[in-house]
């Protein structure tokens, strides 16, 4: 069976582009001729980074982290460790955080304290989904694409043991 067809759709591939559209329009205003590093955190936002750095039409360095509280689990663990680090310093940059979701907030708040002392002249953060009644630490979200009920979702980018991160909208697992 075709990963698609095992898959709710929660927004469609039309939905997050027009999103991702509002969401490069907004940076770029809000950025106003800055030049922006966007920090993708891997592996899940890696599509919605690329979508969105060509919604931006800014002056962009892209670098990446790599982040783990999951593993093979549908739960993040809580434990978050570094699996791959940026590739260049960020001291007295603009640096956006680019994020697949934010769930228990536990992973990015450990990200934005690492970050800080890494010196950057600003850190912002940018999500496409967040679950909010699943918070266990505030985070600022400067800009969000959508909010989610508790639900596991997976597409464009997101996974479930590194399967359907190719499906281009965000689905649930049909149950079955």
């Amino acid at each position: 069976m075709k990963p698609s067809k095992e898959l709710d759709v929660l927004f469609s591939a039309e939905q997050i582009a027009a999103r991702v559209k509002q969401l490069g329009e907004k940076i770029e205003r809000d950025y106003d001729d800055k030049e922006l590093v966007l920090l993708g955190v891997l592996k899940g936002s890696f599509l919605f980074m690329s979508d969105l750095s060509r919604a931006i039409d800014l002056p962009l360095q892209v670098d990446f982290i790599g982040l783990s509280s999951y593993g093979e689990a549908t739960e993040s663990s809580g434990v978050v460790k570094i699996t791959s680090d940026l590739s260049r310093p960020i001291e007295h940059k603009h640096v956006l955080v680019v994020e697949d979701i934010v769930d228990t907030g536990l992973t990015m708040r450990y990200l934005l304290d690492n970050l800080a002392t890494r010196h950057p002249a600003s850190v912002k953060l940018c999500t496409l989904l967040n679950k909010p009644s699943r918070v266990r630490t505030r985070i600022p979200l400067d800009y969000l694409g959508f909010e989610i009920e508790d639900r596991f979702v997976v597409g464009y980018g997101l996974d479930a043991a590194e399967k359907y991160r190719n499906v281009p909208f965000i689905g649930t697992i049909k149950r079955g």
